[in-house]
């Protein structure tokens, strides 16, 4: 994946997290510098996989030769519309045919991306023309097949091999004999594993409060071929420091697009309201800040003029520095993914009183006779379709806090499959089943405590750990309420940090969430009560409310945070993805 933060152990977080490749063991999130990101247009990162095509047993339409076969490929949008991404070339007279076309697809973690094949004759009068003139409905229709992107970066191999169905193209019923077999290989660009290691500082910065120092980090962006500036990575926040000396960063050179490429460095001191004042930045390629570090150079930051024919940029005496410079190649979550590493879903969902009455419509439980899900299971049905294909076994560990069971006590922790003996429920549907059954076995009580759940969720990702399981756990709770156990659900998260497991608090309903955002650790690490500082930051927080935006969600931009916090966990830990 292609994001950057700093790599060095200990210091203060990172000002930000939303980026899919991270080399950094202590990055951190942040909603506010998050918010700035995204209003300029950032929608997250991505490796780049090659798709290629091969096929055995196609069906034979030529009377005097074999068929002369050409794939198209597209993508499935949630409305079942189909958008044509690419087509090969055609290959004569094969019925097992290899194309030399390849397709290079952005792959993102965080949604998912149904791709359909159509597989066709190609009629001899059609040979000599481009493929992209070729008309398709005079074509003869052989096959088709669809899948995931994600059901073939996880194979092992990263080759997954489909039957070919005739559909609803053909005259007969949909069917699968003497179709053929259609086999998709992806293979990950070596760009996207090439990065550069930058470490950064400035002087003399000028301050931007009234009563201390600014709290500097730095945003580098690219420009888009529209124009338009689009950030790729950030720094951490240094507190109260005109010479910062940020924590290395790394830069993927794929997503830049060259050393060339123009670059924009802006340094902004940091505010929590999320409207960061822009002390100042700089222009530069990697090639140019190559060129500084070998110098020992630097260049001076800039306050851009305002708008006019005669305005000009304010130069400043504040200036940057590049200590370190060097490429390198890092191990990406699709190696991992390649040598057999999961990541397993868990849940937990808020039965407190205050979400009311499960049978009145004005509750946040309340199932709708319509089928409309309410907002626990629209989270729910959101994270686990995009999960649900790096579990290889699809039993998720479910459980329920804040309610009293049949003849019992209120309970911070209780499967919510009803059983005393075993917490998991099989597949996503399971979990709604589950789900909807609880809560007319279940008094709705309080209060509102998150520990217990971390707890259990850290004892399961250890025992794994213990066994030498290669999974990753990530469990999303979804809750009303403002939790009354701040600093034990600290110190469980303290503990959790050390796992593999990372945590996805989702609030639903129009409470104050302050205590979520210190949970989330934007700023300042989670410290125990026994002056334990968080190795990592685990936990990101979005309230519902603001879940939808746009085409994509914010729950879908906290997904792309996961590979992130994978590679920083195994980064951590020294673990390689080893065969």
């Amino acid at each position: 994946m292609g994001n950057c933060c700093s790599n060095e152990n200990g210091g203060h977080s990172a000002a930000g997290g939303t980026g899919a490749y991270v080399a950094n063991p202590n990055n951190g999130h942040n909603e506010a510098v998050d918010a700035l990101l995204k209003s300029r247009g950032y929608d997250g990162v991505y490796s780049h996989v090659e798709l290629s095509l091969s096929a055995t047993s196609l069906r034979d339409r030529d009377v005097l030769s074999k068929s002369d076969p050409m794939v198209v490929i597209y993508s499935k949008g949630r409305d079942g519309s189909l958008q044509e991404l690419a087509r090969t070339e055609v290959v004569l007279n094969s019925l097992n045919p290899k194309w030399i076309t390849k397709y290079t697809i952005a792959y993102h973690f965080e949604t998912v991306q149904n791709l359909v094949f159509r597989v066709c004759d190609v009629d001899t009068q059609f040979h000599n023309q481009d493929v992209k003139m070729i008309k398709l409905e005079e074509q003869h229709f052989l096959g088709e097949a669809s899948c995931t992107l994600a059901e073939i970066v996880t194979k092992s191999n990263k080759s997954l091999t489909l039957d070919l169905i005739r559909g609803e193209q053909s005259s007969g019923p949909a069917q699968t004999q003497n179709s053929g077999k259609l086999t998709v290989c992806a293979e990950e660009s070596v760009a996207s594993k090439t990065t550069v290691e930058l470490r950064l500082r400035c002087s003399e910065l000028v301050s931007k409060d009234l009563f201390s120092k600014s709290d500097p980090f730095l945003v580098i962006s690219k420009f888009t071929e529209s124009g338009m500036v689009v950030p790729i990575c950030k720094t951490e926040v240094i507190k109260d420091d005109h010479n910062p000396n940020w924590k290395p960063v790394s830069v993927n050179i794929e997503q830049v697009g060259s050393k060339d490429s123009p670059l924009t460095i802006e340094c902004y001191d940091f505010n929590t309201n999320g409207k960061h004042d822009l002390i100042g930045k700089v222009q530069k390629s990697l090639a140019d800040l190559e060129m500084l570090h070998s110098a020992g150079s630097a260049a001076n930051l800039f306050i851009p003029a305002a708008v006019g024919p005669n305005s000009q940029n304010k130069v400043l005496k504040s200036q940057l520095f590049v200590d370190i410079f060097f490429e390198k190649t890092q191990h990406t979550f699709l190696d991992y993914l390649a040598c057999g590493y999961e990541l397993n879903f868990m849940v937990a969902i808020d039965f407190t009183a205050s979400n009311g009455n499960p049978r009145l419509p004005d509750s946040l439980h309340y199932i709708d006779p319509s089928g409309r899900p309410n907002a626990y299971q629209k989270a729910i049905l959101e994270v686990g379709e995009v999960l649900h294909f790096y579990d290889k076994d699809q039993h998720y560990p479910a459980w329920g806090f804040g309610a009293r069971p049949i003849d019992g006590p209120v309970s911070h922790c209780f499967n919510l499959n009803g059983s005393s003996d075993y917490c998991e429920v099989q597949g996503i549907q399971g979990i709604m089943t589950a789900y909807m059954s609880a809560l007319f076995n279940v008094s709705l009580a309080g209060p509102t405590i998150f520990g217990p759940v971390i707890t259990s969720a850290a004892d399961i990702a250890n025992k794994s750990l213990m066994k030498g399981e290669r999974k990753y756990f990530t469990l999303l709770i979804i809750t009303d309420g403002v939790i009354t156990d701040l600093q034990e659900t600290m110190d469980a998260l303290v503990h959790a940090a050390d796992l593999p497991l990372s945590i996805l608090i989702v609030g639903v309903g129009g409470a104050d969430y302050k205590e979520m955002e210190i949970l989330d650790a934007d700023k300042e690490r989670l410290e125990s009560t026994r002056g334990r500082v968080a190795v990592r930051d685990i936990v990101q927080f979005v309230p519902f409310r603001d879940v939808q935006s746009g085409d994509a969600s914010i729950l879908q931009s906290l997904l792309a945070e996961l590979p992130s916090q994978f590679l920083e966990y195994m980064r951590l830990k020294r673990i390689q993805p080893t065969l």
